[in-house]
């Protein structure tokens, strides 16, 4: 089949209101908002199904206006494991599923250095078993398209200058990023092998609504608030690239409507920034929302006049990774996609979400959360230097 008319059946599957869209780990951070983004901002016409194991980081909080608005209708909640084989058949028998998006994944990477196990088991065993179940539903019918979302760190670390490119050499260096490396190895080997259509994009650091207090973001942002000590690992001089979510889901979309089969996209924000640049960045724009001098939990402390006194260097973790840019001109070019947000207005909407959604974020911060900051921060922080530089 021809690129051009690969695409026109893409268009029509995604236009045809009978079309079934799996998104595995649509309950976390970025599959709830690509869930939001693509039944409230685009064409398609079908339903969504919603695969996601309500792991620590899995809320369906995140999706309560999409399930008074959508749900029994064009939005189905299936709670499941992709590493369970026989519950993936099933739901594929049942349903016909016809587009996949592949979110679901342990992602982070200090959870990955203190556990590594689950990496493994979820990131390279449940996504060949998911790649195995939509093989064996493309082979009955050819409609079936998968799409698979990783992240930059595949790539490894950057020096002080370069950036990625969809044909960098894997390098990773942690856990996590070696087991996202090994999926997408498998995603690409059923291509070639097999010859299922699949895509893949690799993204950078993504920001904004309903993520997890573990990324760096929220949890500067929420131990601010609450008085806490702001983590900046190191010298706090690692570069990373920031994404706005709701870019990445566009991105995601053009993909799915017009990428080529087998393709790799890179995503980026093309906003690097140093880890310090960001928290001291949290601390201004929180200033003008929810100024220090009013807040109780600063005020019950002596000396912390404003949020960037809270600011604590801590040792860095095992492999940090210094630098990390996406260099995104093929799906700007062959995709016509591109950033709608900057960093600035980005930043201080997430923070304003933040500010206003308090019941979330009560909701999520359970005693096993309290107790992994406790696991990752306490031992790290007993050197800590105080303040902003």
């Amino acid at each position: 089949m021809s690129q051009g008319a690969q695409i026109d059946d893409m268009r029509r599957l995604l236009g045809d209101g009978h079309t079934t869209m799996l998104v595995t780990g649509g309950a976390g951070f970025i599959g709830s908002n690509f869930i939001r983004h693509v039944l409230k901002r685009t064409d398609f016409q079908g339903t969504i199904i919603n695969y996601d194991n309500l792991t620590y980081a899995g809320n369906l909080a995140s999706l309560a206006d999409i399930e008074r608005e959508f749900g029994g209708r064009r939005y189905l909640f299936e709670h499941g494991d992709i590493c369970d084989y026989q519950r993936l058949e099933d739901l594929f028998s049942k349903q016909p599923v016809s587009v996949i998006v592949h979110f679901a994944a342990e992602s982070h990477v200090d959870r990955s250095i203190h556990g590594p196990a689950d990496f493994i088991e979820t990131n390279i065993n449940g996504t060949f078993r998911l790649l195995e179940t939509s093989r064996n539903a493309w082979k009955d019918r050819k409609d079936v398209r998968f799409h698979h979302v990783s992240t930059d760190e595949v790539y490894g670390s950057l020096g002080a200058t370069g950036e990625f490119f969809e044909n960098t050499p894997y390098d990773p260096r942690s856990p996590y990023s070696a087991s996202k490396a090994a999926s997408d190895h498998l995603v690409r080997a059923y291509f070639h092998t097999y010859g299922l259509p699949v895509t893949l994009s690799n993204c950078s650091n993504n920001y904004g609504p309903y993520q997890f207090p573990e990324k760096l973001i929220p949890l500067v942002v929420l131990n601010a608030l609450e008085g806490k000590a702001l983590p900046v690992y190191g010298d706090g001089k690692n570069v990373r690239d920031w994404l706005y979510v709701d870019d990445h889901c566009e991105a995601i979309w053009q993909i799915l409507k017009q990428g080529s089969a087998g393709e790799t996209y890179n995503v980026g924000g093309e906003c690097e920034k140093q880890n310090i640049e960001v928290v001291s960045a949290i601390c201004d724009v929180l200033e003008e929302l929810a100024p220090a001098k009013d807040n109780p939990a600063l005020n019950r402390q002596g000396g912390i006049a404003r949020y960037r006194d809270l600011i604590a260097y801590i040792h860095d973790r095992p492999g940090h990774d210094r630098r990390y840019a996406i260099n995104c001109d093929k799906i700007k070019r062959e995709l016509g996609w591109k950033q709608g947000h900057d960093f600035v207005n980005g930043l201080r909407s997430t923070i304003a979400w933040y500010l206003q959604n308090a019941a979330w974020v009560d909701g999520i911060r359970s005693g096993d959360y309290q107790k992994w900051i406790e696991r990752n921060y306490s031992a790290r922080s007993s050197h800590t230097n105080r303040g902003a530089k």
